[in-house]
Parts: structure tokens; C-alpha cells; sequence
């Protein structure tokens, strides 16, 4: 395994526990922690994203270049990601199934479009 793919296995490791962990401590109502899983939660997608910018720089690729495709491209996956995590919640919380499961199918059809925006069709 080359150092680069190790350096990255392991801050992405940490970043996405850290993550997993803030959103743990800012949900679960018991444990009365929703200001410090918000910070533990930030600082865990901070350091995913300093993942990639470290990996980047150990294989020597050039910097992520921000275009219009870019830009359009994350805004897909961060719509399908927040549809998809709304119809969780409206099956899992709020105990809303059929309707949970229909949004939950739209926001995976719309992180699926995200494969012919990203790589085109031919």
C-alpha cells in the first residue's frame, strides 16, 4: 500500500468516525449533546476534506479545478443526499412510511444521475 492511500485510509477513517460520532451526540436526545455533535460533526467533514486535499498533494495531482461542471455536480449530490436523508427521517422519525420510502427512491434517482453528469453517456 503506498503512503498516500495509507495517509488517506486513515484521515478518512478519522474524519467520517468524527462525523459519525457529532451527528450520534446531536440526534440521540439522551445524551443532551447537540451543541458539541454539531462541533465534533464540523470538525470530522473538516477533516474529510483536508483528506483529499492531503492525498492530492502526496500524488502529486493538480489542485481541484472549481468549473460550472463542478460546481452543478456538487450541487446534485448535496440535493440527492439531503432528499435521501429527509426520506429517512420521515421513516425512521416520524414513522411516515410510504411517503418516506417515495422521497428516499427520489434522492437515490437523483445520487444515480450524478454517474451520466460526472462521466456523460456514449
Amino acid at each position: 500500500m503506498k503512503k498516500s492511500s495509507f495517509a488517506a485510509l486513515v484521515l478518512g477513517t478519522v474524519g467520517g468516525v468524527l462525523f459519525a460520532l457529532g451527528m450520534c451526540m446531536a440526534l440521540v436526545e439522551e445524551w443532551a449533546s447537540m451543541t458539541q455533535g454539531i462541533v465534533v460533526g464540523a470538525i470530522g467533514l473538516v477533516l474529510a476534506l483536508i483528506t483529499v486535499f492531503v492525498w492530492r498533494k502526496m500524488e502529486h495531482k493538480a489542485p481541484i479545478k472549481i468549473s460550472g461542471k463542478t460546481a452543478l455536480t456538487i450541487l446534485v449530490a448535496l440535493v440527492g443526499s439531503v432528499v435521501f436523508g429527509v426520506g429517512m427521517c420521515l421513516c425512521l422519525v416520524w414513522a411516515n412510511y410510504i411517503t418516506g420510502v417515495v422521497v428516499g427512491l427520489v434522492g437515490m434517482v437523483v445520487l444515480l444521475a450524478l454517474i451520466p453528469l460526472k462521466k456523460g453517456l456514449k
